[in-house]
């Protein structure tokens, strides 16, 4: 029997990623692949333990998670991994990174369709 479900969680992602995304780099070492993201936020809340709440807000990249394959394998994020983003004549340069006890990353959809990278901006090129 066929999960409906599933099925439309499908086509949404496809439609996702066919018109609200762009051309990104996803690097890891030496180790590069081209993929299409939607950009997005989280914003994270955590307890310093002095009584003070800790908001903190990264950006998202979601990315077809069998797109994600690097030397040949596919692979889920870590922490360090590196995202190129160009605009303009910058490329901005983010990285994987836990937030708030966190990890850097999930599944955007309950069929691990869709990988939600959490990111912090951690340099700039200027072309040129």
């Amino acid at each position: 029997m066929t999960d409906l479900l599933q099925e439309g969680q499908a086509w949404l992602a496809d439609q996702l990623t066919t018109h609200a995304s762009q051309n990104v780099v996803y690097a890891r070492d030496a180790d590069e692949v081209a993929v299409l993201a939607t950009i997005g936020k989280t914003t994270f809340e955590h307890d310093d333990g002095q009584g003070a709440i800790i908001r903190t807000q990264v950006r998202d990249y979601l990315i077809d998670a069998p797109k994600l394959v690097l030397a040949g394998e596919a692979v889920l994020p870590k922490p360090g991994d590196r995202i190129k983003e160009v605009e303009g004549g910058h490329t901005y340069i983010y990285e994987a990174m836990a937030i708030a006890g966190e990890p850097c990353w999930r599944y955007s959809d309950p069929f691990r369709l869709k990988l939600r990278i959490h990111t912090k901006l951690v340099d700039e090129e200027v072309a040129g």
